[in-house]
């Protein structure tokens, strides 16, 4: 197994991108690793360093352990060159990639692999200081001024980061024939912001299981398979359950995601009863709920474990928080069930306002959740914060803001809408 500490560097992406290559090619396993994770000792050591890898592995990718102990995603060279194939077939054939997002997660991986089939070089921005929109604009020239299909692959944070500056990394960015966005769910806002701006933007849906995102716009990639099974707090496809009652919302029957297809992983490292427990009968069973809409695409309606059971209701919190932030003075949302004694829990939403100086009134965005999900959904509180807590490549880490919510008022910044 060949470590690579992955510190956001330019170098050090080369390095990992070398050590790639040989391990597609058959010539042992990678393992990279987030030189700047505080727990990534605790982390390697999960992996198994000094034990033989299983068969076919080509690349194992920790998930970070922040919700729970550390495991390995064990990835063989088909799964993740059918991925970056597939991936090519969609967007408009193989082509020249910026990677922007951190190299060690599967999604900065994938456009290493990609390129490497492509038989490119990538540009790559040092993401060793952060990000920042002005140091993409300057990595994207070289890229921009060469011929054939121009790609790079973002999450939410940074798009939205991009549109605020405007300018040269505006420009950059509508230049690129398409910009694969993932890590975390693309608010339908800030898709329409984008296409205002005249931004390709693809959003995916997928995980380090699947070899990163296999559904894109809502379409699987060619050769993925998309189910829904009973489960989770959904009948799912094709089941005659009774899933009790569902907060409304456009779409069909929720039911919890499975994923077939040669992206998928074949389990996770020194761990068979985590492999049996999500890796059955040729598919691989998330945590999301979702369902299909009257067009045939995946709509993903976040983790199953996350529904909100409010007095018998089960409401999706992803539905509340699309409902808010259709508000023009919205910028984030998140919604999340609290403890409570009448209801079982409660909805209770958090905002991070457009101006801060001028929050959206409460009443307005209880009525923009009541009309796109019914009564159940209205936040009984909402919570004005500068910003949310995050974790992994941009996504809100709703127990920790959970935790902030259940304080009493007046214990922190928080203050209702």
């Amino acid at each position: 197994m060949r470590e690579v500490w992955v510190d956001g560097s330019e170098a050090s992406v080369r390095e990992l991108a070398d050590a790639l290559a040989g391990a597609l090619a058959g010539a042992g396993t990678v393992l990279p690793l987030d030189a700047h994770d505080p727990r990534a000792g605790s982390v390697r050591a999960a992996m198994r360093p000094g034990e033989p890898v299983e068969d076919a592995t080509a690349v194992i990718v920790p998930t970070s352990g922040s919700t729970g102990p550390a495991k390995g995603v064990l990835l063989s060279a088909h799964a993740l060159t059918s991925s970056a194939r597939a991936t090519h077939a969609r967007l408009g054939g193989p082509g020249q990639w910026l990677l922007a997002t951190p190299a060690h997660y599967i999604g900065g991986l994938q456009v290493l692999v990609r390129s490497l089939l492509a038989g490119t070089r990538p540009a790559v921005l040092d993401l060793s200081a952060g990000f920042r929109p002005d140091e993409f604009a300057a990595t994207a020239r070289p890229v921009l001024r060469g011929t054939g299909p121009r790609y790079t692959s973002l999450v939410p944070t940074q798009l939205t980061r991009i549109l605020d500056a405007g300018g040269a990394a505006r420009e950059a960015a509508r230049a690129f024939d398409a910009i694969v966005v993932g890590g975390a769910a693309t608010p339908a806002p800030l898709r329409r912001r984008a296409a205002d701006a005249g931004l390709t933007v693809v959003s995916a849906y997928g995980m380090s299981e699947t070899a990163g995102g296999c559904v894109y716009d809502g379409t699987p990639l060619d050769g993925v398979g998309v189910h829904l099974e009973p489960g989770g707090d959904g009948a799912g496809e094709g089941s005659d359950g009774d899933t009790g009652a569902i907060a409304r919302g456009t779409g069909g029957v929720p039911g919890r995601i499975a994923l077939s297809g040669d992206v998928l992983a074949h389990g996770y490292r020194a761990d068979p009863t985590a492999t049996s427990d999500a890796f059955s009968g040729g598919r691989f069973r998330t945590s999301d709920l979702g369902r299909f809409r009257a067009d045939g695409r995946l709509d993903v309606l976040g983790r199953a474990d996350d529904v909100i059971n409010t007095g018998g209701v089960k409401v999706p919190p992803v539905l509340v928080e699309r409902a808010l932030l259709d508000h023009p003075g919205v910028d984030q949302a998140c919604a999340v069930g609290i403890p409570d004694a009448e209801w079982g829990e409660i909805v209770v939403a958090a905002i991070v306002p457009t101006d801060p100086a001028e929050p959206p009134a409460s009443d307005a965005l209880a009525e923009l959740a009541r009309a796109a999900a019914g009564r159940a959904a209205v936040p009984k509180r909402t919570h004005v914060l500068d910003s949310f807590p995050v974790l992994g490549p941009g996504k809100v880490d709703r127990a920790a803001l959970r935790d902030t919510l259940m304080r009493p008022a007046g214990s922190d910044r928080q203050r209702r809408a």
